[in-house]
């Protein structure tokens, strides 16, 4: 099984006729994902290889039996892009957009709250279910099927974590980028939960960094509400205070949160074992299953 995609997905891509949207698409169709439309105001009528286009998303889900978005639309135009995906019965929404404002994203998750909808994002690199479908900008040659779930706040750590598990012959149930902003749709206790209901993930990798107390939140979620075993790993151990890394949300106050020691230490305590390498991490994983 897998969690939130599989070949059954029925994709509306929310800004398919920009560069990075038609670019994009065309790598998800090619991996084997099912885009049924597109949707841009003021472009309805229209097709982007073969692909029809819809001036909104409702008449997408109508037309097409859409049950999930992902988002290619500029940071000053994503959240009404997402609240449009939101006034649908969507079942899932991804949002791939960088730089969305704080502010934006806050009304965004308030009316997310009142919703089922599960929203991946913003400024994330989506997920996958190796075989099925992707839906975002994940590479998807390096990923395999197998009994492993993952979930990770950067996109270039997961790309190396989910390498070194393809490399030891190490598959995965599906693989989800959760985003690096401060202020997100699902998180890691969202994602972690989910696989913890599926009946085939058997262990679970929880990337982290620096910033924030999600990973300490998430470390206490696994030590007292999961049986599947987590292996873990957080980025910004050598991060000096009070400098963004990277994510928006890369950040230590200095309040004793959110360092890559107290991060560490939470998950070690939960009984996760924490690599200091993507390579380790796989050690860990090997270990665990």
């Amino acid at each position: 099984m897998s969690i939130l995609v599989d070949d059954d997905t029925r994709v509306v891509v929310q800004g398919i006729t920009g560069g990075e949207g038609k670019f994009h698409t065309q790598q998800m169709v090619d991996y084997g994902t099912n885009v049924v439309a597109g949707a841009v105001p003021g472009k309805g009528g229209q097709d982007v290889d073969g692909i029809p286009v819809y001036d909104t998303v409702s008449q997408a889900v109508e037309e097409e039996e859409a049950d999930a978005s992902v988002v290619f639309v500029p940071p000053a135009f994503a959240a009404d892009a997402m609240f449009e995906a939101l006034d649908t019965d969507l079942d899932l929404v991804v949002a791939i957009t960088e730089g969305v404002p704080q502010q934006d994203m806050a009304r965004v998750y308030k009316r997310l709250s009142e919703t089922d909808t599960h929203l991946v994002g913003p400024n994330c690199p989506g997920l996958i279910t190796p075989g099925e479908a992707k839906l975002g900008i994940l590479p998807g040659n390096i990923f395999s099927s197998g009994n492993v779930g993952l979930v990770s706040r950067s996109g270039t750590l997961t790309y190396q974590v989910v390498d070194s598990l393809t490399q030891r012959g190490i598959g995965q149930t599906t693989a989800v980028g959760i985003g690096g902003d401060p202020i997100i749709g699902t998180d890691f206790i969202g994602a972690l939960d989910l696989f913890e209901q599926d009946p085939d993930t058997d262990a679970v990798v929880m990337c982290g960094e620096i910033g924030g107390e999600d990973e300490e939140e998430a470390a206490a979620f696994i030590g007292e509400q999961m049986d599947t075993p987590v292996a873990g790993f957080i980025a910004g151990r050598t991060a000096p205070p009070g400098k963004r890394m990277g994510h928006a949300g890369a950040i230590v106050s200095g309040s004793g949160t959110g360092t890559a020691e107290s991060k560490i230490s939470a998950l070690q305590d939960a009984g996760v074992p924490v690599g200091d390498t993507p390579e380790e991490v796989a050690d860990n994983v090997e270990d665990l299953l």
